[in-house]
């Protein structure tokens, strides 16, 4: 039985997809965008799972389009919306959402995957309750290829052009050093950080070679970001700087793997671009030095949230007057403002999203267009 807020909730989260994809009058950059990872993409699958992790409720969203919260861990916009709207895209749907009864919408320009409080590691966020892990998120995407060969491609061929042309976008691991490494599971009982690092690589590795075998030609993979930062990591421990540093030297090793791995898949799988997103140390220098960013606060988070402001929102409180000068938005997530800043430098800076920059890629795809004609 589906709530009436619920149900509220749903069908303007369609219409607001659907009045973004109407105001695109120009033809997209690109023909699709498939997201992948955690609470920093996801943008309402977790709303229909059984789980503690969610942000369907006021004051999520309170400055996304139309004050709507649609299942955003922030309140606006994520990365991969901004990167929607420079590609001319509409936002990816939330897969979840677009397999209920409420909206079985058949969208042929990507979809959301991402599920807050999930990560690589199978154990990972199932403490609070049902999240989507990578694996499961490959296996959705799986369907979604064999329903795209059976209602919208004639040919494998043309299949295969439609997934080579499209772009790729994961955020994933964050959690399992929040939760599974640093956190209730203590998996640093078994794992010395180095082996930590390669487990969750090697992982991610079989996840990017299948995602590959599936079409995939240009994948993003965002680093994780500065999380020995974020308040429920400092204020747990009760640190008087603004970060845990050991925290974050320790995430550095899981970054720094992640860079050696996105290399080599580009330089053995054929026709590939693999690119890091670069996000810790942009993120680490707005925290430190936020004034250069635009921003005010960088150790607090702007909505009123639970346990002295180290865990989600709490329902229906009014937020900080000046969100846009706050780093983070909930005791984990950046707002709009921070994810802004990453989105701008990995659309056409040259700092966060390398080898190639969203509008390098672009050309990529459009020389490569070329050369089909």
């Amino acid at each position: 039985m589906v709530r009436p807020i619920e149900l509220f909730m749903y069908i303007s989260l369609f219409f607001t997809n659907f009045l973004c994809t109407k105001c695109i009058s120009p033809p997209p950059l690109v023909p699709a965008l498939y997201i992948f990872g955690d609470s920093i993409f996801d943008s309402g699958n977790n709303n229909l799972l059984p789980t503690l992790a969610k942000a369907n409720y006021p004051p999520y969203g309170h400055e996304f389009p139309g004050g709507i919260p649609t299942g955003r861990f922030t309140n606006g916009k994520t990365v991969v919306d901004f990167i929607a709207d420079y590609l001319g895209l509409p936002y990816p749907p939330p897969r979840i959402a677009s397999l209920s009864t409420l909206l079985r919408s058949k969208s042929y320009m990507g979809y959301n995957y991402a599920s807050g409080s999930c990560g690589i590691l199978i154990e990972t966020g199932k403490f609070i309750g049902e999240c989507l892990n990578l694996d499961e998120q490959m296996v959705m995407f799986e369907e979604t290829v064999k329903k795209l060969s059976r209602s919208k491609f004639k040919t494998s061929t043309e299949l295969s052009q439609h997934m080579a042309k499209s772009i790729f976008i994961f955020s994933v691991g964050n959690n399992d050093y929040i939760n599974t490494y640093f956190g209730i599971l203590n998996t640093r009982l078994q794992y010395n950080p180095q082996q930590f690092a390669q487990l969750l690589t090697k992982k991610l590795s079989l996840k990017l070679k299948k995602l590959y075998d599936l079409g995939a030609r240009k994948i993003v993979v965002f680093e994780l970001g500065p999380i020995g930062c974020i308040p429920s990591i400092v204020r747990k421990a009760k640190l008087n700087d603004k970060c845990d540093e050991n925290k974050n030297e320790i995430v550095k090793m899981f970054n720094t793997q992640l860079a050696v791995l996105l290399k080599s898949l580009t330089s053995t799988l054929q026709d590939s671009h693999f690119i890091i997103g670069k996000a810790h140390g942009l993120g680490y220098d707005a925290v430190i030095n936020p004034t250069k960013y635009g921003l005010s606060d960088s150790s607090n988070s702007c909505c009123d949230s639970w346990i002295n402001g180290t865990l989600s929102c709490k329902p229906g409180r009014t937020p900080c007057s000046n969100p846009d000068e706050h780093y983070f938005w909930d005791g984990y997530h950046p707002t709009q403002a921070t994810y802004s800043v990453i989105a701008s430098h990995c659309i056409n800076g040259s700092d966060v999203c390398v080898p190639m920059n969203i509008q390098q890629l672009v050309q990529v795809l459009n020389s490569f267009a070329c050369m089909e004609s």
